[in-house]
């Protein structure tokens, strides 16, 4: 399983569509832990674009602080699930909590 993670800064983005790099992290998830980590740049901003994108990275699940319905369901037309309101900030450990149940969620902080 991959999962791509919003990053600024070396911590997760608040608003997925503005991030400066994803973080592309796979997962063992009978072991649940990480097996590759890798953070590439995020393309530039375009409305549309990600969800094939990220989907041709091979993601299978994205964390984010916030996304918009229009995007959330584009991603679920390219078999991508996603996981909004997340509040933990390093990607790694959004990912790890995810894999064992435990990942803290607020609302979606995007309107859009």
């Amino acid at each position: 399983m991959k999962y791509a993670v919003p990053v600024s800064g070396g911590m997760m983005c608040a608003h997925f569509g503005h991030c400066e790099q994803f973080a592309l992290i796979d997962v063992d998830e009978v072991k649940k832990e990480i097996t590759k980590k890798e953070y590439i740049p995020a393309p530039e901003h375009q409305p549309g674009l990600l969800p094939p994108w990220l989907a041709k990275q091979g993601v299978n699940c994205i964390i984010a602080g916030g996304m918009g319905m229009t995007a959330q369901n584009l991603f679920m037309n390219q078999g991508v699930q996603v996981v909004v309101g997340a509040i933990e900030s390093d990607p790694e450990k959004a990912v790890l909590n995810h894999l064992h149940g435990n990942l803290a969620t607020g609302g979606n902080i995007c309107d859009h």
